[in-house]
């Protein structure tokens, strides 16, 4: 099985502290990268977390808030006059492709890369943004300030485990009977007896799944983005005691990431995007664990496995 893991680069919300970048995400699957916000620095973190920027194959932009997509510009730059080859896709609401295209340097001539966009329309619903033999990502529209949109990672179902020796014990012998048995296929004997693959084949499992849910208010489309979800990562901004300013603000407190998380029938969450009042996050997990217990503060650069083995 592939490992697949989450790094959190910066976990902040508007401005940068001491201890806390601006919001970014890796998710980092056989060597490969998806990168979830950009946000100013988040080269730095990069390299910080020993992650190198050329392995980057997707960028989804939540929403156009500085605090997300700042670092984008630099990035791209940097790949540039790294001589990048490869094409990279960047997901993210209109007028993303417009801004960037406009800044100097990133003209469709002027990086030594193609940059192929998915925009997404403010009003469009759930959407498959990336698709490949191993995974896909959604996109639903989420509840912020400014059109906004929560992704969720997706692996393809993993097919069952042959049990070979069950299968030997009840009489197959060769190698394409043991093949189409794994297949799915029953398969009959020389002596007319059938071995039903169902009886010596596990169930299909659901590949790992990670939902990335910033910045938004609790809303349906989150439920669905972390529905049974192994990993949720959401907006945790304030504390209860701040809740009429997460409604104004268009954030989430730790407790109602948490109820996110339980209606969605999640496995672990994850608080993060935290404001700049919170030194510490004891407040935020405690608030949270009441609702949901399996709630943990992101902390910046640890990684965290997608689903735990």
């Amino acid at each position: 099985m592939i490992k697949t893991e989450v790094i959190p680069l910066g976990t902040s919300s508007a401005t940068p502290t001491r201890e806390r970048w601006l919001s970014a995400t890796a998710l980092q699957r056989g060597g490969r990268i998806l990168l979830f916000d950009c946000a100013e620095a988040t080269q730095f973190r990069l390299m910080a977390a020993g992650l190198s920027p050329a392995r980057i194959d997707t960028v989804l932009i939540t929403h156009l808030h500085g605090d997300h997509f700042f670092g984008l510009p630099g990035l791209l730059t940097s790949l540039s006059l790294n001589h990048r080859k490869e094409p990279l896709t960047i997901v993210g609401p209109r007028p993303l492709a417009n801004v960037l295209t406009q800044i100097p340097g990133l003209g469709v001539d002027e990086l030594s890369f193609t940059l192929h966009f998915v925009e997404l329309e403010s009003g469009e619903g759930r959407r498959t943004v990336v698709e490949t033999p191993d995974f896909t990502v959604e996109a639903r529209p989420i509840q912020h300030r400014v059109p906004a949109w929560g992704y969720r990672f997706q692996e393809q179902t993993l097919p069952g485990n042959l049990d070979a020796e069950r299968a030997r014990g009840l009489g197959a012998t060769e190698h394409e009977q043991f093949r189409r048995l794994k297949s799915g296929s029953d398969i009959t004997l020389s002596d007319g007896r059938i071995i039903r693959s169902a009886d010596v084949v596990s169930p299909p499992a659901p590949g790992a799944s990670f939902a990335y849910v910033f910045d938004t208010r609790p809303c349906d489309q989150g439920v669905q983005l972390a529905r049974e979800a192994d990993l949720v990562y959401h907006d945790a901004t304030f504390a209860s005691e701040h809740a009429e300013r997460a409604v104004r603000t268009g954030h989430s407190t730790a407790a109602e990431a948490a109820r996110v998380a339980a209606d969605a029938g999640a496995r672990k969450l994850l608080l993060g995007h935290f404001s700049a009042r919170y030194q510490s996050t004891d407040i935020l997990v405690r608030e949270a664990r009441r609702v949901f217990e399996n709630s943990h503060a992101a902390e910046e650069l640890k990684r965290v496995l997608v689903r735990q083995v």
